[in-house]
């Protein structure tokens, strides 16, 4: 069954979120806590929505999710983050079903798209996707900012702002009484 994540989900996603990671090598990248994913999902400003895939009340999978914007198409498009299932669980539909789950909400809010990426060793995921109908988007590189790089892109445009600032101060000041009312 694919239901809408609860705040009584969090636990179970945020150790998802952690095999995942391990699958994906990637393990020493996970910062995420319970108490940031509660945020993310159930906070005053939602920043992502989950779904989750169970049997018989076990939490057997889940996909996170949040919105994007095509300007070309002038509509908003689903980005899944995180698509899971435990390697148990794996076999049963269950990654089907929350795609589906997803490809249904962009039908019916009038989406435009449903897309995510996948590491490109991970054939038996790209596999999958290609057979539900997927097609990867080879034209694009993706790019990312983090750490130190963005903290100093961060630092360059607050300095640039300030000059800018600075430098309208300074023009202001310079212009001769009155010559903002000669204008016209």
């Amino acid at each position: 069954m694919i239901r809408t994540a609860t705040a009584g989900d969090v636990p179970a996603i945020v150790a998802m979120i952690r095999e995942l990671a391990v699958y994906e090598k990637a393990e020493h990248e996970v910062r995420a806590t319970e108490e940031h994913i509660h945020r993310a999902l159930f906070g005053d400003r939602p920043a992502a929505y989950a779904h989750i895939a169970e049997t018989d009340g076990a939490v057997e999978g889940f996909a996170l999710w949040f919105l994007n914007f095509s300007t070309w198409q002038g509509v908003h498009g689903i980005h899944l983050e995180d698509l899971y299932v435990r390697p148990e669980a794996r076999g049963r539909g269950h990654g089907k079903a929350l795609l589906a789950e997803l490809a249904r909400i962009c039908a019916e809010r009038g989406y435009g798209r449903l897309e995510w990426s996948v590491l490109n060793w991970n054939t038996p995921s790209i596999d999958f996707y290609e057979a539900l109908g997927a097609v990867p988007m080879r034209e694009w590189t993706g790019y990312r900012l983090t750490g130190d790089a963005l903290d100093r892109l961060a630092v360059t445009q607050t300095a640039q702002m300030a000059q800018v600032s600075q430098t309208a101060q300074t023009a202001q000041a310079a212009r001769p009484a009155g010559a903002a009312e000669a204008v016209g």
